[in-house]
């Protein structure tokens, strides 16, 4: 075996914002649809949560911040008060565990199903662009449903939507939150011009379709303080409806960084190149540019084994790594990691659905 711990800081402690980390490996925020009624984080989450304590940073799964904002079945939610009960249990045996959980504030915007929205109601969206792929309902795969588009008076009540949120991951125990505007979900369909054709002050402009995440931002911010709030980007990921990058995603997410800058966040989280697929990126993007505008740690995400992330750590490109694969079959990957033991790869049909196998039932490493 192997101390990896003499080559990198990457098993040290660190602090984002009032967070302390005791290692700069963060599990990413990881769905993986297991049985959830009503959205109900229960005690198989919770174990599953704890077995994975020794990360430095725990992104729960994408969590939906209300009905509206749902657009998969056995996902959980964060609107109710049994789904804060549940996550209170999962935040309770991490913290016996001695790790560190934040929540992801999640809605989904345009990619769902009138089978999965309150009164099988169309999706919504910053404009009605009927987006590709399916969705998992309870019945199974079913196409995405035309959405319509938000009108500018509705828009505060998605913020509130936020709050309300970010208030019950606060009852419910969490270390923080992390604001969802990545991966074509509904913050990031407002930034991009490409599903954003809006003609009011949320559209047109890069200042306009960058507004609804600050907002969402200063908001959820107002609740929480600036040192326990982070988030996630993904400025050329493709995903949740093909949705094509920015026409200027340099000047956008520029700007974006810049004006997030004035909150003081505890981190920002990147997805560099296109979410558990890519690490290319497209001509004229410069994802390091971008993210060394930003004034506070940052997470690098995606692809990234040890080798990658020990040489992006030593260029000072990157102050945590974030993964989420390794993390489902390696409950116990910062010491794998640190010893360099072998890790476990899970296959592709234990990710989503399902019970306890392959789930919670990874062993940890013989080290």
């Amino acid at each position: 075996m192997t101390d990896n711990s003499t080559r990198t800081d990457l098993f040290s402690p660190m602090e984002m914002g009032a967070i302390k980390l005791a290692n700069r490996i963060v599990m990413a925020p990881v769905t993986r649809s297991r049985y959830c009624e009503d959205g109900i984080p229960n005690e198989l989450h919770a174990t599953y949560y704890a077995q994975r304590a020794s990360a430095g940073l725990i992104i729960a799964e994408a969590t939906n911040i209300s009905p509206q904002g749902r657009g998969y079945a056995a996902t959980p939610g964060i609107w109710s008060e049994e789904q804060v009960a549940g996550w209170k249990k999962v935040t309770d045996l991490v913290h016996a565990a001695g790790g560190k959980i934040v929540s992801q504030l999640w809605h989904v915007g345009r990619f769902s199903s009138v089978e999965l929205q309150p009164n099988g109601e169309a999706p919504v969206a910053p404009s009605a662009v009927q987006a590709e792929g399916n969705t998992y309902t309870v019945d199974g795969f079913v196409p995405v449903s035309m959405p319509r588009a938000l009108e500018t008076d509705e828009i505060p009540g998605i913020i509130e939507q936020y709050r309300i949120a970010a208030r019950n991951a606060m009852r419910a125990g969490f270390d923080g939150v992390e604001v969802h505007s990545a991966n074509s979900y509904l913050l990031d369909q407002f930034l991009r011009d490409s599903t954003n054709k809006r003609t009011d002050h949320y559209g047109g402009s890069i200042e306009n379709r960058a507004r609804l995440t600050l907002e969402v931002t200063a908001a959820i911010v107002e609740i929480w303080g600036n040192d326990r709030v982070g988030i996630r980007l993904s400025p050329v990921t493709p995903d949740a409806g093909n949705t094509p990058p920015d026409s200027n995603v340099m000047g956008l997410y520029g700007y974006l960084v810049d004006q997030l800058n004035q909150f003081d966040l505890a981190y920002m989280h990147f997805v560099e190149g296109a979410t558990a697929t890519t690490r290319e990126i497209p001509a004229g993007v410069d994802m390091d540019a971008l993210s060394a505008r930003f004034h506070g740690p940052y997470i690098g995400n995606n692809n990234y084994d040890l080798e990658m992330a020990i040489e992006r750590r030593s260029e000072d490109l990157i102050d945590a790594v974030a993964f989420g694969r390794y993390f489902i079959s390696n409950p116990d990957l910062v010491e794998r990691l640190r010893v360099g033991a072998e890790l476990t790869i899970a296959p592709g049909e234990s990710y989503y659905g399902g019970g306890a196998k392959g789930y919670t039932d990874w062993p940890k490493g013989n080290y």
